[in-house]
């Protein structure tokens, strides 16, 4: 099993920044990709961006040249670092690990992220 704590949200003008972070335990050894996905009041969980094992890195293009995903493997990490917020971005956001030869799905628990215009 592998079980994830997100960290790092809040409220924040446009324009600013926040920086999302999200620590693994469990069989963090068997984790493959993990990544960054939102949902917003009354719409579908999206994801935002994503990094493999070996750091290899996708994102969205609603977030591209703002939101910039790194990992430390050695730490079992994956933040989101969020710069030029824009009211749009407000979300809940969550952490996921892909993990196992199966590639079952973790979750955390979600932090909030609200952009003020």
């Amino acid at each position: 099993q592998v079980q994830l704590v997100e960290s790092g949200g809040g409220l924040v003008q446009a324009g600013g920044s926040l920086r999302l972070s999200c620590t693994a335990s469990g069989n963090t050894f068997s984790i493959n990709d993990m990544g960054w996905y939102r949902q917003a009041p009354g719409k579908q969980r999206e994801l935002v961006a994503s990094i493999s094992r070996g750091g290899s890195t996708k994102h969205a293009e609603f977030v591209e040249g703002r939101f910039t995903i790194s990992r430390d493997n050695a730490k079992s990490n994956v933040s989101l670092q969020m710069n030029s917020l824009k009211p749009e971005d407000t979300a809940v956001y969550y952490c996921n690990a892909d993990w196992g030869l199966r590639r079952n799905n973790a979750w955390g628990q979600g932090t909030q992220v609200t952009v003020s215009s």
